[in-house]
């Protein structure tokens, strides 16, 4: 029992957690306050994290069940390829916390639901179709989980659609996009990390075809163009100098660990600035929160 409840929670990858938390709470945060200029009502508030973390938890699990070969080549130690648990329960699970991130989407509002089922058909091409077919996989990755910050924002603060609401801000936009583009490179790291395995099951991801050297150029590029749309972020949603501080001096790391990349373009590199892409998501998002608190006087 207690091997079996260990290896559900971790096919929820803990360590990207902070990330997974963050980013949602921060969404919601912001939306109230651009939108109204006020704390969100608290249920609301904690039902969009917990869907928007069900969500992107469910896809982790989903990719674990479609790369059961690859994960025993990279990591075999994953509760999968390990059998610690069945494909048969893990589909379950992803099914199970789909269900939880749809009931509170409907509850919260039907836009958001409709963004979730866009974003669960995005990123289920991803695993189960595009991973296998094409080198730039990396692209329904970015789209799935930019969505998720928008479903949460249109949550918090409605399109004015299906459910009557102010309609679409821009930084609501922006942060989308910032999701998106920064997610290209954190998935490429992913990949460079798993480079072995790919080669070896012949799954053509971008540093599987094109190498790693060419994968750290895109990585770079993809994190340079998303710390210059945080700052974007902060300036159009009227955010104060903590939360610009904080994007230009850890903007300033996050590249700086990616040109180390770029002159170090190992599998082993590669793994270290997924973790570090994830911490400094973790951070970002958790100094815009406390910015948004402090302008809104909590």
């Amino acid at each position: 029992m207690d091997s079996s409840l260990k290896a559900y929670l971790e096919m929820l990858r803990p360590p990207l957690a902070p990330m997974d938390l963050a980013i949602p709470a921060a969404a919601a945060l912001l939306a109230a306050f651009v939108s109204t200029g006020e704390f969100p009502a608290l249920l609301p508030l904690i039902f969009a994290i917990l869907g928007a973390y069900c969500a992107i938890t469910s896809s982790y699990v989903l990719n674990d069940c479609c790369d059961i070969d690859v994960d025993s080549v990279a990591m075999p130690y994953r509760p999968l390829p390990s059998a610690k648990l069945s494909k048969r329960n893990a589909l379950a699970w992803s099914m199970l916390l789909f269900l939880f991130a749809s009931i509170i989407a409907l509850y919260l509002n039907p836009e958001s639901f409709m963004v979730l089922l866009a974003a669960t058909a995005i990123i289920t091409i991803y695993s189960a179709w595009a991973k296998r077919n094409t080198p730039f996989s990396w692209l329904f990755v970015g789209l799935a989980f930019g969505l998720v910050p928008f479903g949460v924002w249109i949550a918090i603060s409605p399109l004015g659609i299906l459910k009557e609401g102010p309609g679409m801000d821009i930084s609501s936009i922006i942060l989308t996009f910032m999701i998106c583009i920064t997610d290209w490179g954190f998935t490429n790291c992913d990949a460079s990390r798993d480079v072995k395995g790919d080669i070896e099951k012949g799954i053509p991801t971008t540093p599987a075809t094109y190498g790693i050297p060419v994968t750290a150029k895109l990585v770079a590029i993809f994190w340079i163009i998303g710390v210059v749309l945080s700052i974007l972020l902060g300036l159009l949603a009227g955010l104060g100098a903590i939360f610009i501080a904080a994007a230009l001096a850890a903007g300033t790391w996050i590249i700086l660990q990616c040109i180390y990349f770029v002159r170090n373009p190992v599998p082993k590199r590669g793994d270290q600035l997924f973790y570090q892409s994830a911490n400094y998501r973790a951070l970002l998002f958790a100094v815009l929160i406390i910015d948004v608190l402090l302008r809104i006087g909590y």
